[in-house]
């Protein structure tokens, strides 16, 4: 067809018009790889909305929770859609603070959604941030290191196979450790590990009455047996990994094991961007006898806050985002494999990712088996694996954990960390009423 003067003519001015009427998101995310991923894919979304811009603001986990939780609680509104955990939703969907997001379309299908990961984003049954993907955590190790300590992996370990495996597997002169585990201080970095691995050694947060059990022997028994095998089998400087640091270490093959986000099992096995693709297996998180694995339940997972001026295109873009679409967009372009997993029931169904994803049955099954409401040996009177769904955990949480990093360091003792992070928490549990 050929363009008349007039014709071009009314083409830039619409063009001029849905510029002047374009709305920008502003969305605050981690910088993990699949949110990466996510920002390179959204010319997708552009295309089918071109009223709507987009803005990231991406950053390191432990600074967007501070960034959006002050943000979120003075109603800042400098954040349309806000990349929060399952730890978050329910307390902050208690406050006011968020939309619902029971409108997303009826081709959203929000009954696909697992249910264990729909339940932590919900609150009275109304859900308050849209899944990105779920996670639970499990062991990811080197078969070839593996059958070299003369070693098979069992499906369902025990930490004392781990901890043996790892001291067998450890070759310092090249550069290979026994294990790798998080030692960055945060109560979503080391403490996500350290409860979850807490909860299989009979530990626990609280009693029934809320008192801090950080005097009690399983706490204790876990943080030295954290330390000790850390020291024997974990890679120097440890006390400053998290899953970023942890995560290069293993693709570079300095790893014989590695326990965290299931999520990782895509990244580890991708032969682009990891040296030991084709050598990775998995099993279980490990127990220790008393009938809880230290597997924990998470959720990214993308919310709206309730200052946000721009809810409907914000909508939009979290059901695209959270979408079988978005997951067939990302199969489309860089394999099964690739997805973000943990979230949808017709995934784990899907005969092209069950072939292309050899870690998805392990993931289902750690992802299911997670209990939030009776996650550890004794009862607790709290919810939440890896944490403590109340607002003053996130305070909590990381000065306890800058004791236990500190305590992996060498900075302290096991004994001193323990005594102060007892003497802490039953100070602000007491500030904070639960103590009476």
């Amino acid at each position: 067809m050929k363009l008349t003067p007039v014709l071009v003519g009314a083409l830039a001015f619409s063009a001029l018009i849905n510029s002047a009427s374009a709305e920008t998101l502003t969305i605050a995310t981690v910088n993990n790889g699949d949110m990466i991923r996510m920002q390179k894919l959204t010319d997708d979304f552009t295309k089918a909305n071109p009223d709507i811009q987009l803005e990231w603001v991406t950053m390191e986990e432990n600074q967007l929770r501070q960034k959006v939780t002050t943000d979120i609680a003075t109603k800042g509104g400098q954040y349309d859609i806000v990349t929060i955990g399952t730890y978050e939703v329910p307390i902050w969907a208690k406050q006011g603070w968020l939309l619902s997001l029971d409108d997303l379309g009826a081709d959203y299908d929000v009954n696909d959604l697992l249910p264990p990961i729909r339940a932590g984003l919900s609150l009275d049954g109304k859900l308050y941030a849209a899944p990105f993907y779920g996670e639970s955590s499990m062991v990811m190790y080197r078969k070839d290191l593996m059958e070299k300590a003369g070693l098979t992996m069992p499906d369902a370990p025990t930490w004392d196979f781990i901890a043996d495996a790892a001291r067998k597997m450890t070759d310092r002169a090249n550069d290979i450790n026994g294990i790798c585990l998080r030692g960055k201080a945060g109560w979503g970095e080391n403490m996500a590990f350290l409860t979850a691995m807490s909860n299989s050694f009979g530990a626990r947060w609280f009693d029934e009455q809320w008192h801090p059990q950080f005097d009690q022997p399983e706490w204790k028994d876990t943080l030295q047996f954290y330390v000790d095998l850390m020291k024997d089998a974990g890679p120097a400087g440890a006390s400053s990994n998290g899953f970023n640091e942890n995560l290069a270490l293993f693709q570079s093959g300095k790893c014989g094991m590695w326990i965290d986000a299931t999520v990782a099992a895509s990244f580890v096995t991708n032969p682009t961007d990891s040296t030991v693709a084709d050598k990775v297996g998995f099993a279980l998180a490990p127990d220790k006898g008393l009938g809880k694995r230290s597997n924990w339940l998470w959720a990214w997972s993308l919310g709206i806050p309730a200052s946000s001026t721009k809810a409907d295109a914000a909508k939009k873009f979290v059901a695209w985002a959270t979408s079988k679409h978005y997951i067939d967009l990302v199969a489309s372009k860089e394999g099964w494999a690739n997805v973000p997993p943990g979230t949808r029931a017709s995934l784990y169904a899907n005969p092209e990712y069950q072939k292309a994803a050899p870690f998805a049955k392990m993931t289902l099954d750690s992802i299911n088996s997670a209990d939030p409401t009776n996650p550890t040996v004794k009862p607790v009177p709290y919810v939440g694996v890896q944490f403590v769904a109340i607002p003053e955990f996130q305070g909590i949480g990381t000065t306890v954990g800058q004791l236990f990093s500190a305590a992996l360091a060498g900075q302290s003792s096991v004994d001193d960390a323990l005594k102060q992070a007892q003497d802490v928490t039953t100070r602000e549990m007491t500030k904070a009423g639960y103590i009476k």
